[in-house]
Parts: C-alpha cells; structure tokens; sequence
C-alpha cells in the first residue's frame, strides 16, 4: 500500500478524513455514544460497557484522543476520557459544510 500524498489534498480535505477515521470502528462509535450518554468523564468502566478488551479500550481511546475529539485527565491510576467541546463543534461544523453539499449534475448515471 503507498502513502498518502496528503500535502496534494486542501486542508478541509485531510480534516476531514481524519475525523472520518473516528468514525470508522463501531467500538469507537460506541465509545462517544456511551461518553454523550454518561454526560460525565468515563473512568475504567468503558470495558464493562462496550465489552471488549482493556488493550483494545485503550487502543480506540487513543486513536480518539489522538483525533482530539476526547481529551483524558489522570485521576490516580486510571485516566477519565470526556468529550473536547470545542473539537466536536468543529467536527460537526465541518463534515455538515460537506454533507450539506447539494448534487449539481442531476443528468449523471
């Protein structure tokens, strides 16, 4: 597989493939789901929850963390994941700029 030539692509474009990636895996989608719906910083609980691994856990945290749509705060041992605000507005304000794209050629196909 090559690499990608992200530099090619605008920044809107590699933004928004990159958010696209939290979104890529049911365990990371059921990871936000259950963090909105705790409406609170989730601590160690999510492998109860989503019924999976620890190591996997934390390998979709990371990769939400990573993203910046999650931000974690050491609490002792163990480390409480909650939504970033800021980064989720900006997630949802850039994917809608893209889904609410209207089709302009209606003679295609």
């Amino acid at each position: 597989m090559g690499l990608i030539k992200s530099e090619i692509f605008t920044e809107q474009q590699n933004e928004i493939s990159l958010l696209a990636k939290a979104f890529a895996h049911p365990a990371r989608v059921a990871i936000l789901q259950h963090i909105f719906n705790t409406n609170s910083c989730i601590c160690g609980n999510l492998v109860d929850e989503i019924g999976l691994a620890q190591s996997t856990i934390s390998q979709h945290l990371k990769e939400l963390k990573t993203i910046g749509l999650i931000k974690g705060n050491i609490d002792g041992t163990s480390v409480c994941y909650c939504i970033d605000k800021q980064k989720w507005s900006g997630m949802k304000e850039i994917i809608n700029q893209f889904l609410n794209q209207d089709i302009q050629n209606s003679n295609c196909c």
